[in-house]
């Protein structure tokens, strides 16, 4: 059985550190677990590796967050795997910095990224993982609060936020 784990980001430098992109801080530590570098295929950076005797293909789509459902499942098409196959890493906004929540399906919560996903999958039956990023005290803040980086003292709490996504992830594939 092979496994696609997407974790979801906006492409390019200068979005890299940012809060919104997480999921794809995730992925690459796990492609450093793997000892499995990144190469193109097409709209998306991917790093092919075995776990536990199963494949599995770690993907970051190289489109804005909320386009970023097409490309996902042009990668899945490549890949040979479907919804049942993928694991979703993102970053959630309603869960406190540094918690960490695993779910087997459910709706995008508002968040764009996960909903571009689900459209183009046509299902929201999908394994994710979700790292807190917490909320900003305004609600008119909330875009750039996503697009920001984390503060020196809260990279510690990420950093760890992010070993247990991964160990997470993991888990889902056993």
């Amino acid at each position: 059985m092979a496994h696609a784990v997407v974790g979801l980001g906006n492409p390019g430098a200068e979005y890299r550190d940012t809060r919104h992109n997480v999921g794809q801080r995730v992925l690459d530590l796990l492609a450093q677990m793997l000892k499995r570098p990144w190469h193109r295929e097409g709209q998306a950076l991917v790093a092919h590796g075995q776990w536990r005797g199963q494949t599995v293909h770690l993907v970051k789509p190289l489109a804005f967050m909320n386009q970023s459902g097409p490309v996902v499942a042009r990668s899945l098409q490549r890949l040979g795997a479907g919804p049942a196959d993928l694991v979703l890493v993102y970053d959630d906004i309603d869960l406190p910095l540094g918690a960490v929540r695993t779910r087997m399906k459910g709706s995008h919560g508002g968040h764009n990224g996960v909903r571009s996903v689900i459209e183009a999958l046509g299902t929201s039956d999908i394994r994710r993982v979700k790292v807190g990023i917490g909320r900003p005290d305004q609600k008119a803040d909330v875009v750039d609060h996503v697009l920001a980086g984390f503060a020196q003292d809260e990279l510690p709490v990420i950093d760890a936020a992010v070993a247990v996504a991964a160990e997470r992830v993991l888990a889902l594939l056993r």
